[in-house]
């Protein structure tokens, strides 16, 4: 029950997703990955990298439209399921329980079996209605982590900050890390 369940939408900053990937790779850490249509050309075009090879980073990958994967399902077990990015549209369908792809129906999955849910909105500024969305998955039990580093920690990188923001990611998961620069560290 260990598996992490990564979805990636229609929203700038896949290389968050990149990242969590890796390093959840690194540790060893089952993963099945679901793409948008939307992500799958964002991919393309900010991380300069085919989808096959991104795929590659998952234990397992399934289409979004796949409501016969094993993830469609309440009874397959999962530890959590973290959205990153998470576009508007997509934080929308979750707040409102619509799942008419496979991303909304992990997330439905998640809520009503009270598995971890990790939303990373990627938007900004907020609207009102954002917001409210927000805060009903809030109010839910998921845990909303905008990607905004800190810079406390001195970084000199991208990286620097990319990781920031995957290894908060990876606190809320109760998975320990060291990838970025702790306060007081």
């Amino acid at each position: 029950m260990d598996e992490i369940i990564v979805c990636i939408t229609g929203a700038s900053g896949v290389i968050y997703s990149k990242r969590l990937l890796e390093v959840l790779k690194e540790e060893n850490i089952k993963t099945s990955l679901i793409i948008s249509n939307s992500a799958k050309k964002i991919i393309k075009h900010e991380l300069k990298m085919e989808i096959d090879e991104f795929k590659k980073l998952a234990s397992n990958y399934y289409e979004n439209d796949n409501f016969f994967s094993p993830v469609a399902s309440g009874s397959h077990k999962f530890k959590a399921a973290v959205v990153i990015p998470c576009s508007m549209k997509s934080l929308s369908s979750i707040a409102t329980g619509y799942s008419d792809n496979l991303i909304g129906r992990v997330c439905d999955i998640a809520l009503k079996e009270r598995r971890d849910l990790i939303i990373v909105p990627r938007e900004m500024p907020f609207s009102t209605i954002h917001l409210e969305n927000m805060t009903k998955l809030s109010h839910l039990g998921v845990s909303i982590i905008p990607p905004a580093p800190g810079f406390y920690n001195d970084p000199k990188t991208i990286d620097d900050l990319v990781n920031f923001v995957v290894g908060r990611i990876l606190d809320n998961l109760k998975i320990e890390n060291k990838i970025f620069k702790r306060w007081g560290e």
